[in-house]
């Protein structure tokens, strides 16, 4: 009898084949009193449990930039101080074991997290669980289950797969993953998306439901998995799978091409990028610039803020790289779901709507100032351009404008050579953005439509809450509309207008803002030839008749309807 699951999808694709169930090793923790005089020694056997795991840690190999921040990110957690020192003083105070100790205190720093309404900082306690699973593995001296070695093809299924199971996994005889727990901005989801394996997150009790070998389509497109698929089933699935492997083909046809579209429009598809190394896979893509540089993971990799020097020396690099290829960088985004682990911010009941971006800046301009120097000095080196986020006000951006011109001054003074006319430009990703549009592109010189803020805060709906995922949809008609208007806006003065959110990579909606007039595509790399193909592909005119269809629709699910049969055309 076929039976269907339905979940979250957290990484787009198909994938049909044979059950892997992986369970974890069930480390028994047991509580005893020890002697004073064994005190220091069951602390130092913490100590080098840890120890042991960030050397293995710091020598292991990485083949994203997702793994690589996540590979940091649990460098940084296991050499917090809060660690050792929180498991020594329960070794000392209550005289208890060292593996008790540990796991009292893991579990204590998980409930931190898992009691936060905030759903992205409620599966950061995956990490904390993962962190101590590998300390504990170390402590006992136990061999985990992994996946790297698996000796032929298979669906992982899993309660949960930690971040060190997603990025130390065979990724070559992984066809899909699904997990009982788990959210779309889990880090196992983000390396799931990087390595483009298909994956379905949130299923509650999947793994109760399947065995070994079992034979399942895990539809990551739907958030559906199907067991025992009869034939029908299997043959449609197939058809899929050959339309899934003509776009990929397509997508290698073009990914080198120009964007243009039949009817002499030339559009700019760039990519989103974290790091030097998303650069270097955007570049493999075809990409034609960068158009979104999140430098927050500058600072999130450092144990410090970064010197004015130590970012001029990454900005320059990328400019260099892209040989005249526009490179956007954005101005540090931190606060909401984004922290760092050297600077403290101030408990916030809803912190997406607190003390983040722009706002930090203003309020830590020293902060400002070495990212702002280092962006203009990078800009002699290239075609560079900078991004302002959460921008809500004219004021704010006349104010960062005049912090520019005075860093300017600073430089010239020093003799240091920069771009007199670099491009400033603004994140639309609130509300108050689009109402305003019309006054702040006249202060900016370009906007960057963020979807995914602008999305959850036009439609009052978080994007990381499970519950309430179905609300979450940029087709929604009153983002539609938000999009058009902010174009429209940009256009009336002579300006331009990209966007960087998850909607710019979405190809369902690629005819959709084509139509619209979107002047720029930012894009994750590997979705970078199909956009093309569909821009080449496309006559401008006709799609701008088809936007004012669309727009005058106000059903979610009659626009989805349209936009795949008019995609399905291409």
């Amino acid at each position: 009898m076929i039976m269907k699951y339905k979940g979250i999808a957290a990484s787009d694709g198909v994938a049909m084949g044979k059950v892997y169930l992986f369970e974890k090793i069930n480390l028994e923790i047991s509580k005893h009193t020890i002697e004073k005089d064994k005190v220091e020694e069951e602390i130092e056997k913490v100590q080098k449990a840890i120890n042991d795991y960030v050397y293995e840690l710091e020598n292991r190999e990485v083949s994203s930039q997702a793994a690589k921040e996540v590979r940091d990110a649990h460098i940084e957690l296991a050499s917090d101080p809060a660690l050792i020192d929180t498991t020594s003083d329960k070794i000392r105070g209550e005289l208890i074991n060292s593996e008790y100790a540990l796991d009292s205190t893991i579990k204590e720093m998980v409930m931190v997290f898992e009691m936060m309404d905030d759903a992205y900082l409620k599966e950061r306690a995956a990490d904390y669980r993962d962190l101590g699973e590998n300390v504990m593995y170390k402590l006992k001296g136990v061999k985990p289950n992994t996946l790297q070695v698996l000796d032929d093809d298979y669906i992982i299924v899993s309660e949960e797969l930690t971040p060190t199971d997603t990025s130390t996994m065979d990724k070559d005889h992984v066809l899909g993953l699904a997990m009982d727990l788990g959210g779309k901005t889990s880090h196992s989801s983000i390396i799931a998306q990087t390595l483009g394996i298909p994956a379905i997150v949130g299923m509650k009790d999947i793994t109760s439901k399947l065995k070994n070998d079992q034979f399942i389509i895990l539809d990551a497109i739907e958030g559906t998995i199907i067991v025992d698929p009869d034939e029908e089933t299997v043959n449609a699935y197939k058809k899929k799978f050959e339309i899934i492997k003509e776009d990929k083909a397509i997508a290698e046809k073009y990914k080198f091409a120009e964007a243009k579209t039949t009817d002499g429009k030339e559009l700019e598809v760039v990519c989103n990028i974290g790091g030097l190394e998303d650069l270097k896979t955007g570049l493999k893509h075809g990409a034609r610039g960068v158009g979104l540089f999140r430098t927050e993971f500058l600072y999130m990799e450092s144990d410090e803020f970064p010197s004015e020097e130590k970012q001029f020396e990454v900005y320059k690099e990328a400019a260099e790289k892209l040989e005249g290829m526009p490179l956007i960088i954005r101005t540090l985004d931190i606060g909401g779901d984004k922290g760092l682990s050297y600077f403290e911010f101030p408990k916030e009941e809803n912190p997406f709507l607190g003390w983040r971006a722009l706002r930090v800046q203003f309020d830590k301009v020293d902060i400002m100032r070495d990212q702002l120097r280092a962006i203009l000095r990078s800009s002699a080196y290239g075609n560079v351009k900078i991004l302002l986020p959460m921008v809500i006000s004219v004021a704010e951006i006349k104010k960062v404008q005049e912090y520019i011109e005075t860093y300017k001054q600073e430089l010239k003074l020093e003799g240091k050579k920069y771009d007199e006319d670099i491009q400033v430009g603004i994140m639309v990703e609130t509300p108050a953005s689009v109402f305003m549009a019309r006054d702040l592109i006249k202060y900016c010189d370009f906007f960057s439509i963020g979807t995914n803020d602008l999305t959850q805060y036009i439609l009052a709906a978080d994007r990381g809450n499970e519950k309430i995922s179905h609300l979450y949809d940029y087709f929604n008609p009153a983002v539609l509309r938000a999009i058009k208007q902010v174009i429209d806006a940009s256009h009336e003065e002579g300006k331009w207008t990209g966007m960087c959110g998850s909607m710019s990579s979405d190809s369902l909606a690629t005819y959709l803002l084509l139509g619209m007039g979107l002047d720029e595509f930012s894009v994750v790399s590997a979705k970078i030839g199909k956009l093309k193909s569909i821009i080449n592909n496309t006559n401008l005119a006709e799609a701008e008749k088809f936007v004012q269809k669309v727009l005058s629709l106000d059903n979610i699910n009659e626009i989805r309807a349209l936009l795949k049969d008019k995609v399905e055309e291409f």
